[in-house]
């Protein structure tokens, strides 16, 4: 959507607010993160042609084209999909921590979040975010032009599968054999998925969602000269998360 100017001078005055709570950088480069073992997979190919893009719930939000895109735009082209898994440890399963696509190997001067244009920034305090909403458990970065590709295929299914489900129909054996080809860092019914959308060339991967439904943010990555270079999906913020989780188990 089109923001106006008032929410243009609004956005000005708290983007420094909006800063991520982490280096996200050091998800993609370190080893160990709050006393958790973390590593690096790629997921394979994201497509994005039209370098307008959103990142969401596949299984609910993309199935409404009125989803809208994200103010700021990325480079157009093919990019590896980096996944920061903290590796299973004390019961848990593994978990994906971040998401990355890399643009270039410029520095990073400052990063943003990701805005609609619709935001209130009313009683905004430091590390707040906005984020995108999952209420089923995945969440991908999709293209405007997949996205629309995503709408059509959804309708398709539904319309000659009337008593259907997209994801127990369809999704769910893609997942099983994405497990069964890449068993590292996934369980058995499968985490991730890098879906070449039917009569396509297109790649739109899927991922499970930190620690599942939430509100996680995204955000993209700037060198000095204003230039995108990663856009980062943060879904565990690893340093609080797992530190309270050991705070707990000490009381």
């Amino acid at each position: 959507m089109q923001p106006t100017k008032e929410w243009l001078k609004k956005w000005e005055k708290v983007k420094d607010k909006l800063q991520p709570n982490s280096n996200l950088v050091n998800y993609f480069t370190l080893k160990e993160i709050a006393g958790k073992e973390i590593d690096v997979m790629d997921i394979g190919p994201c497509s994005i042609p039209t370098g307008e893009f959103l990142v969401g719930d596949p299984l609910v939000y993309l199935r409404d084209i009125k989803q809208e895109v994200y103010l700021q735009k990325i480079p157009t082209g093919e990019f590896k999909t980096e996944v920061c898994v903290v590796k299973a440890s004390d019961g848990d399963c593994d978990r994906y921590a971040a998401i990355r696509l890399k643009f270039n190997d410029n520095k990073i001067a400052y990063y943003e979040e990701a805005m609609v244009g619709n935001e209130e920034f009313d009683n905004i305090q430091e590390g707040d975010y906005f984020g995108f909403n999952v209420d089923a458990g995945l969440a991908c970065i999709c293209d405007k032009k997949l996205h629309k590709l995503y709408y059509d295929f959804d309708r398709k299914f539904d319309k000659e599968n009337p008593d259907g489900n997209i994801y127990d129909d369809y999704f769910a054996k893609l997942f099983e054999e994405s497990y069964k080809d890449n068993p590292k860092y996934q369980r058995d019914g499968g985490d991730w998925i890098n879906w070449n959308i039917p009569n396509t060339n297109y790649h739109l991967p899927m991922f499970q969602s930190g620690f599942g439904d939430g509100a996680y943010p995204v955000y993209l990555a700037y060198d000095k000269d204003g230039n995108v270079c990663q856009l980062i999906v943060e879904l565990i913020d690893i340093e609080l998360a797992y530190s309270e989780i050991d705070k707990e188990d000490d009381e």
